[in-house]
């Protein structure tokens, strides 16, 4: 029996698999190296398999190997493999890729709109900590 939908104030109830794949989608996009891929080839379009591991410092062969298998699976990227010598592969985002990038890109907006009133909450709140720890320990 399927789980039942949840229901928000504001949306009407919704298909659990929708909810699943929002979370999993959440989770992929979260991932650093996911979004980094995503960054580079909105930006520089299509790339060979090791123009994109110079552009995303500090990525291993082996994670972005399989960051790239898991971006295909979910029809973010198409590989294209050419049959030369040495062979060569070739990644570019779908339109379903390009689609998802732009929908993160609210984010990257959210946050350069948002910079200076997060940078003063966590101001506060390592403040506050200070003077409540400060506090706990009692007189110097």
């Amino acid at each position: 029996m399927p789980a039942a939908a949840t229901t928000h104030a504001n949306y009407p109830e919704m298909d659990p698999r929708v909810e699943a794949l929002v979370t999993e989608v959440i989770g992929r996009v979260a991932d650093k190296w996911t979004m980094l891929i995503l960054e580079t080839l909105i930006e520089q379009g299509e790339l060979r398999f090791t123009q994109i591991g110079k552009a995303v410092p500090g990525i291993s062969q082996k994670m972005l190997t399989q960051t790239l298998r898991q971006m295909e699976r979910d029809g973010l990227v198409i590989r294209t493999i050419h049959a030369i010598i040495p062979p060569r592969v070739d990644y570019k985002l779908t339109d379903l890729g390009g689609t998802l990038a732009e929908a993160f890109c609210g984010v990257w907006i959210w946050a350069a709109a948002n910079l200076e009133r997060i940078d003063a909450a966590r101001a506060a709140f390592d403040n506050r900590r200070a003077d409540s720890d400060a506090a706990r320990s009692g007189p110097a």
